[in-house]
């Protein structure tokens, strides 16, 4: 069972920054890529950030300049740094990853249970 978990979201105003966490867990073959979705109230799911197991990285054009994610294979471990803020970024923040949870099983895709984020002043 894989599970992953979020954590540092919160209430932050304007210009402000964030640190949001993410560790998987549980029976781990291989993790391929690692990202961040989010949720804003009356809108689709969107990507937000990617990163391969071979650092290729992608943001979603609001974020490039303000958001930076990294990981940490040894931890299993994906981060989102976020920083000036803005009241567009609130939105329920969803880690997300492609892992092969044993050496012969496929690629499964796994969330997190979500973190709020509150960009307000």
């Amino acid at each position: 069972q894989v599970q992953l978990v979020e954590s540092g979201g919160g209430l932050v105003q304007p210009g402000g920054s964030l640190r949001l966490s993410c560790a998987a867990s549980g029976t781990i073959d291989t993790i391929n890529a690692m990202g961040w979705y989010r949720r804003a109230p009356g809108k689709q799911r969107e990507l937000v950030a990617v990163i391969t197991s071979g650092n290729n990285i992608n943001y979603v054009d609001s974020v490039k300049g303000r958001f930076t994610i990294a990981r940490d294979n040894a931890k299993n471990m994906v981060f989102l740094q976020m920083n000036s803020l803005k009241p567009e970024d609130t939105a329920v923040y969803y880690c997300n990853a492609v892992i092969k949870p044993g050496r012969v099983s496929p690629y499964y895709d796994y969330w997190g249970q979500g973190t709020q984020v509150t960009v307000s002043s």
